[in-house]
């Protein structure tokens, strides 16, 4: 089967092999078959491994839905009665964890920071310090809007000194980051299968504590659909999913969990960044400028600027690189203008490569100046 490779320089959902994309070609089969919950045993015992998460501390928890859904279950389902949840905000995604909090009216601190910086650890322990009722504190470990990497095992540790648990949105770092939830003090993560383990959206999940999901059954329950107890609770009697699973993307994501542990963890990380270094190069032989200091980058997304020339035109600079197999994606910072270029998906350098000839030759169909 001829299948068409486009290069999607967005944040996900990634470029995937043919090998992930036809591992959906499976015979049909009912979702409460014993064969089907098997798979996904399998597949909740391998998550644990791609975080170093021990077994009989932690758990998966499948749910059917694209990455916000985690933040939503998360902070309505850990939450005890009577307390307050600190969310470390230095950009989109943490501004959604607030916006969830909004939403369900929990009792929240949004500790706001400028999304060109990391956040300060002074400042986070001194709201622990004066704010005793703090039961969980979340954090994006990588703020996916602007490239900006979070110290999340600084974080962590802090939440544990002073009592509280840590939640950290890992949606678009897992898997490609290397992470050790008990070394990064984490005690829940969470992603989607179409970002560092580049298979298909519509699968997310939640890696956390047993224990911790255990003693959430006595809390508020605040929805039915994402409560995470309810879920785990079915998972441990039934071995299904409570509602119906995403059957074809866990096919996909068995196999995208093969090939991770085939290329390893390191080999990984260096592939990606080997990526992102080249997405730099790229950008700065162009004469293009970043807007986040490189020393605060995650390694997997890169913010670029607008260039100051009046014939600039994101759209007609994306169709044309669309139109030839590569895409690029707006950004996500309010005050600037900026396109992000990820280091995401089953890439590497030559691709990169193969992109900057392309934009390069959209820069002079426009007449855009570069050098």
């Amino acid at each position: 089967m001829q299948i068409k490779r486009n290069i999607l320089l967005n944040p996900g959902p990634a470029t995937t092999t043919d090998s992930v994309k036809l591992a959906q070609v499976v015979p049909d089969i009912c979702p409460r078959e014993k064969e089907f919950a098997g798979l996904m045993k399998g597949l909740r015992n391998d998550l644990l491994k791609v975080v170093h998460a021990p077994a009989d501390q932690y758990t998966a928890v499948l749910f059917c839905g694209s990455g916000t859904i985690n933040i939503d279950i998360c902070l309505n389902s850990l939450l005890p009665e009577g307390k307050k949840v600190l969310v470390i905000n230095n950009g989109a995604y943490n501004t959604r964890a607030v916006e969830v909090c909004q939403m369900y009216h929990l009792p929240h601190i949004d500790l706001k920071s400028s999304v060109f910086e990391r956040p300060d650890l002074a400042l986070v322990e001194k709201t622990l310090q004066e704010n005793d009722d703090i039961a969980m504190v979340y954090c994006c470990h990588h703020e996916t809007g602007t490239g900006v990497l979070n110290p999340i095992r600084e974080i962590g540790a802090l939440a544990h000194k002073y009592g509280a648990i840590f939640v950290s949105d890992t949606t678009s770092s897992l898997g490609m980051i290397p992470l050790d939830v008990i070394k990064d003090n984490v005690d829940f993560c969470m992603a989607s299968a179409q970002k560092g383990l580049m298979a298909m959206s519509g699968l997310s999940f939640i890696i956390g504590r047993e224990d911790i999901i255990r003693a959430s059954k006595n809390y508020p329950t605040r929805s039915y659909y994402t409560n995470l107890y309810l879920q785990y609770e079915y998972f441990e009697k039934t071995g299904e999913m409570h509602f119906t699973p995403p059957v074809q993307t866990i096919y996909a994501t068995i196999q995208a969990l093969k090939e991770y542990f085939a290329e390893g963890e390191e080999a990984k990380f260096a592939r990606h960044h080997r990526v992102y270094e080249a997405i730099h190069r790229g950008i700065d032989k162009l004469g293009f400028e970043t807007v986040i200091d490189p020393k605060i980058e995650s390694g997997l997304v890169v913010s670029v600027k607008y260039p100051d020339d009046p014939n600039w035109d994101f759209e007609k600079v994306h169709d044309y690189c669309f139109e030839r197999g590569f895409t690029i994606y707006p950004g996500k910072i309010s005050t600037s203008n900026t396109f992000r270029l990820c280091a995401l998906g089953a890439i590497d350098e030559p691709d990169i490569v193969a992109f900057f000839e392309s934009f390069t030759e959209a820069l002079d169909t426009f007449k855009i100046k570069h050098r």
